[in-house]
């Protein structure tokens, strides 16, 4: 005999999420919020990024009931206020300190091979130097989303513990560097599993099991990825070794046979960096997948998440094309539009020899104008897609055991991932 399913499946008592949002309500809220920040020189981007999440938030439903975001744009500024003062001293006090051992950023090395040495090694010490703080930010920006989110009342929450997610991320970032990053999954699936295990929902903790060595299929689109790279590299390195052994120039009437290693290695080249776009879709929406499946709250509440990386794949494709169409006829107009105001001499606002001050102004205002385009396109052709397409391929099983959880204590020692806006790590939201 079947079995009716509806929306909840009685059998293993589990519910399908479901995603409400729209792209007009979407595209509205993020082009007039782009245009209150600019207005306001930036100011206004911590309450824009406010505004989009609680949206977002609000269009995520379980069981009925949505999700809540609580956050403030004043905290998020004020968080972000902090973190730049303390970034601040702290490069300040490292710039001394390689200035002091013969170390600068800041000169022109032109003149002197060893200023350009220096000013490489100060550079990459320099990246080094943040990058624990961008693994702090990390940690500390999903603490305060949790903090700051609800269903039904039920506040999320993790513990305080970034400092030993810092420690972590190094000690991984170290280890995919001297693997070549063929231990992705690993660092992959612990860092994870450091934050799952320190996240809960009102009382209830999560917990991850699985294995790292199960997410390897992820990484497959990689090597082809990296395959395409290596082909391409050996024939520019073949076509260049070639070409240089010949005394026929590219410019004479005869075509030398390196000349098709160039352009087959440039190829190779181009599409090895196109699928490394496409592998890191991919190797992201394998990896929620498998993380989701695994991580059960309450030892009773799990989850089954069912996200197709070639969907995702083919939204950030087409939406990436559909974006840089529209860049392209934005650009291609406003450069007939420029080149006919240069050569006319009936407009007394442009100067007729050159980009005048009114050039400038319009240059300015359609250049931000493309930005908040670009930024609201981006929106409802790819981030929007994606996170639907995730959010309503996952169930949660045993949902009834949810009322059994009782309210936490608000967190209070959160940063507003001030760090994460100082240093732009954090999503898309």
């Amino acid at each position: 005999m079947e079995t009716c399913v509806t929306d909840m499946d009685e059998a293993n008592n589990s519910v399908p999420a479901d995603y409400l949002g729209t792209k007009s309500a979407l595209f509205g809220l993020s082009l007039t919020t782009s245009l209150l920040s600019i207005l306001t020189l930036g100011i206004y981007r911590f309450w824009q990024k406010t505004r989009i999440r609680k949206y977002i938030w609000s269009s995520i439903q379980l069981d009925e009931d949505s999700l809540e975001y609580t956050g403030t744009g004043l905290e998020k500024l004020l968080g972000f206020l902090v973190a730049i003062v303390f970034l601040a001293v702290y490069l300040g006090i490292l710039q001394m300190v390689l200035f002091y051992f013969g170390l600068n950023m800041f000169v022109d090395p032109e003149t002197n091979p060893e200023l350009a040495l220096g000013q490489m090694a100060a550079i990459y010490i320099s990246l080094l130097a943040v990058m624990p703080f961008i693994y702090f930010a990390i940690y500390r920006g999903r603490r305060y989303r949790m903090a700051r989110t609800r269903w039904r009342g039920i506040r999320f929450g993790m513990d305080q513990a970034a400092w030993g997610y810092v420690l972590r991320a190094c000690g991984f970032l170290i280890l995919n560097i001297f693997t070549l990053g063929l231990l992705s999954p690993l660092s992959t699936y612990k860092l994870e599993k450091y934050m799952i295990e320190r996240t809960h929902f009102g009382d209830a903790s999560f917990s991850l099991t699985g294995k790292w060595t199960e997410m390897y299929g992820a990484m497959k689109q990689f090597f082809i990825a990296f395959v395409l790279l290596a082909i391409g590299i050996a024939s520019l390195t073949m076509g260049a070794m070639e070409n240089a052994g010949t005394q026929t120039p590219f410019g004479s009437g005869q075509r030398p046979q390196s000349l098709g290693l160039l352009i087959n290695g440039t190829a190779f080249v181009v599409f090895g960096y196109i699928w490394i776009f496409i592998a890191s879709i991919y190797y992201q929406t394998r990896t929620f997948t498998y993380l989701a499946n695994n991580t059960s709250l309450a030892n009773t509440v799990t989850f089954q998440a069912a996200a197709r990386p070639w969907k995702n794949i083919k939204i950030a494709v087409l939406g990436s094309l559909i974006i840089g169409a529209i860049l392209f006829a934005i650009v291609a107009i406003f450069s007939a539009i420029l080149s006919g105001v240069i050569f006319s001499k009936t407009v007394s606002f442009f100067t007729p020899t050159g980009l005048g001050a009114g050039s400038t102004i319009v240059s300015i205002l359609i250049y931000l104008g493309t930005l908040m385009l670009v930024n609201a396109l981006a929106m409802i052709l790819i981030n929007q897609p994606i996170l639907s397409h995730i959010v309503t391929s996952t169930r949660v099983v045993n949902i009834n055991a949810l009322s059994d959880i009782h309210q936490r204590a608000f967190d209070k020692d959160t940063d507003a991932e001030g760090f994460a806006d100082a240093l732009d790590v954090g999503g898309a939201f």
